[in-house]
């Protein structure tokens, strides 16, 4: 049997605009994958199980339903622990098809009961492409062999995974499928989380709830979800006391207040269950599920009404996961803030770190204490300022006199530097972790990034690295000397003199400015400075030891650069492993616009459907069907109750037209 879902050939137009749609939705799921929300900011939990949710109704049911427009209309049928789901859908088919549980959590896996011809829509990826099938007989093994075979609650699939159960039935209608879920407010996680994914996969929800638990807040947070995304949705009470009708209003006046004021309630009786109405056989009796049993196989019975209930919900969850992505990509921004906001201050301290030793390595503040009293020693104080103040000829010869006499106390004094210098960049280093670490942890973003770090300090290793930069940094200085001594007129003086004493004058010289002293400093470190500048001039010229000495300090502060980058790399890092520098905000908002004006291309390219065109019947009823009286039409249809004898029927109505076929049949026989 074919489903007949339409009379006409599709219009091209439709193909294309469904077409244009399907591959918006497609580049949205693959930037929504794409998307990542790591750093606690404000609002960010709720963010990421939207982000979650939002990808599994694309996956689960957005994509498969638009790629199969004509599958079977998918009621999944949820509710609270205990309410009574399992026992309704085996009182709809007659038969045992989900097995009721006396332990919580009852319903473990869910079971997708579905007209016989209807099996390959399900056998497929075409619903809930993420969990496993197994086929089922439709018989439901006894409670103590549960899971010991195939088609049991408990199917035999990966460790932890959820299995969907199927189950062909020929009680269903073809076009129409019923899915059993577990329960939402389950005291198992992965049981909750599995009913809230298989009812973002519905095309209709059909809610069960007890007389006791109706205003339960978990139940209305799901169904709050549906408004927002409007779902067609349906409300089934169950175990209500006679004469207790005002439970009924009142849950009716709470789905207007939730808006779902188009919801459908129906009401089973407590008397279903206890006294002439009990249970016969796990099953409710056809006059408790009559009025449901007729709703829904009246919509499994039409095409176009069936057509209509999917349009309904599938339109709604395209324009709720429209706005869920714009949400998103504005959380997505809101990471970026947070990104460039804790990177800021590892910049800004880190930046003043090097300020520091910029400041402290030219000042004249190293030419105090070891550095001096080194210095001292290997120039001395007597003669050689003398000299100096006699000229820069009696400066030359002082100057060779001394070099020649006293090569081994330049290591001394380069020995003193490098201390001076390792304590001094050791101390900014330091001063930026701790100044870094407080910026981190008052802020929620980069305070959730610190547990389990040792950032506060900086590492023990890192004295090591200093040292070695230190050393590197006199060796390019002595290179320095070099390189100019190599020239004609300077070599022989400075090969004469020494590289070591001249490199040690340069880095003095490097360290001489002096701002920042006062009193008495100010003559010892500025005779020290002039001391070291003199004899460098009195080898290579003026010029030259002001050529050398800015490339000196160019290349320390290089050095110290880049042990302070390195430092900075330790928080940096944490971010960069994340990637939240770049979200893809702007892509995800992008391409939520694209498939918003798709989605309007497609609703208006869409063919309007043939009014008062009988469609052909396409399958059973469920059990009870036919024997209630519907007070008014399905939500979504243009149904009519079932007239009373010599009044006309609405044109259209599928009940009326299924009445009018078995009148027809009964008058042949």
């Amino acid at each position: 049997m074919t489903d007949p879902d339409t009379t006409a050939a599709p219009d091209p137009r439709d193909d294309a605009a469904a077409r244009e749609l399907v591959d918006a939705l497609e580049t949205l799921r693959s930037r929504l994958g794409a998307l990542r929300l790591p750093l606690e900011t404000p609002g960010v939990g709720a963010a990421r199980a939207d982000l979650h949710q939002a990808v599994d109704q694309l996956d689960d049911y957005l994509l498969p339903r638009l790629r199969a427009e004509r599958a079977p209309l998918l009621v999944v049928v949820g509710g609270s622990t205990g309410a009574g789901k399992s026992t309704l859908v085996n009182s709809l088919l007659g038969e045992p098809v989900s097995a009721p549980g006396v332990l919580r959590p009852t319903t473990r896996a869910p079971v997708l009961v579905h007209h016989p011809l209807d099996a390959r829509w399900f056998t497929t990826d075409r619903v809930l492409p993420g969990l496993a099938r197994v086929s089922s007989s439709g018989q439901v093994p006894d409670a103590g062999t549960a899971g010991e075979h195939q088609g049991s609650d408990r199917a035999p699939t990966a460790e932890g995974a959820a299995a969907l159960r199927l189950v062909a039935s020929e009680a269903l209608p073809q076009g129409l499928a019923l899915l059993d879920a577990p329960d939402i407010d389950s005291v198992e996680t992965a049981n909750r989380e599995l009913s809230a994914q298989l009812l973002g996969a519905a095309d209709l929800w059909l809610f069960v709830t007890t007389a006791a638990r109706y205003a339960d807040a978990v139940p209305w947070d799901l169904l709050g979800q549906a408004a927002r995304r409007r779902a067609q949705v349906a409300i089934v009470l169950d175990r209500v006391d006679p004469g207790a009708e005002v439970v009924a209003d009142d849950l009716r006046r709470m789905t207007v207040e939730h808006g779902l004021g188009d919801a459908r309630v129906f009401v089973l009786g407590e008397a279903a269950e206890q006294g002439p109405g009990a249970l016969v056989d796990g099953l409710l009796p056809e006059a408790a599920v009559a009025e449901v049993a007729t709703w829904l196989s009246g919509l499994g019975g039409d095409p176009e009404a069936r057509a209509r209930v999917i349009a309904a919900t599938r339109d709604g969850v395209v324009d709720d996961l429209v706005r869920r992505a714009v949400a998103l990509a504005e959380t997505a921004d809101g990471q970026e803030v947070a990104d460039a906001r804790l990177r800021d201050a590892v910049r800004r301290y880190h930046a003043e770190a090097l300020e520091q030793v910029e400041t402290a390595t030219s000042d004249g503040a190293l030419l105090r204490g070891e550095v001096l009293a080194r210095w001292q020693d290997f120039v001395g104080t007597g003669e050689f300022f003398r000299s100096v103040e006699a000229g820069v000829g009696r400066v030359r010869d002082a100057v060779a006199r001394f070099f020649r006499g006293r090569p081994k106390e330049a290591p001394q004094v380069e020995q003193a530097i490098a201390h001076g210098l390792e304590s001094v960049i050791l101390d900014a280093a330091e001063q930026a972790a701790e100044r870094t670490f407080a910026a981190w942890r008052g802020d929620g973003a980069g305070a959730a990034l610190l547990d389990g770090l040792d950032l506060a300090r900086v590492p023990a290793a890192l004295r090591t690295e200093v040292a070695e930069q230190i050393r590197g940094w006199q060796e390019d200085v002595l290179g320095l000397v070099r390189e100019q001594g190599a020239s004609r007129r300077g070599t022989a003086r400075a090969v004469s003199f020494g590289v070591n004493a001249l490199g040690v004058s340069l880095m003095v010289i490097v360290f001489a400015s002096t701002a920042g002293l006062t009193g008495a400093e100010i003559g010892i470190a500025g005779g020290t400075a002039i001391v070291a500048q003199k004899l460098l001039e009195a080898v290579f010229g003026d010029e030259a030891v002001r050529r050398l000495a800015a490339q000196a300090k160019e290349r320390l502060n290089g050095r110290v650069d880049a042990v302070l980058r390195g430092q900075a790399a330790r928080y940096t890092a944490q971010l960069d492993a994340l990637g939240t520098q770049q979200t893809g905000a702007d892509g995800v908002r992008d391409a939520a616009h694209r498939v918003a004006a798709a989605a309007r291309a497609e609703r208006a390219a869409r063919a309007v459907p043939q009014e008062g065109v009988t469609r052909p019947w396409s399958g059973g009823l469920l059990r009870g069907a036919g024997t209630f009286r519907p007070p008014e039409a399905p939500p979504g249809t243009d149904d009519a109750p079932v007239p009373e004898e010599g009044v006309p029927a609405r044109r259209g109505g599928w009940w009326s037209r299924r009445r009018s076929r078995s009148r027809g049949e009964e008058g042949d026989r």
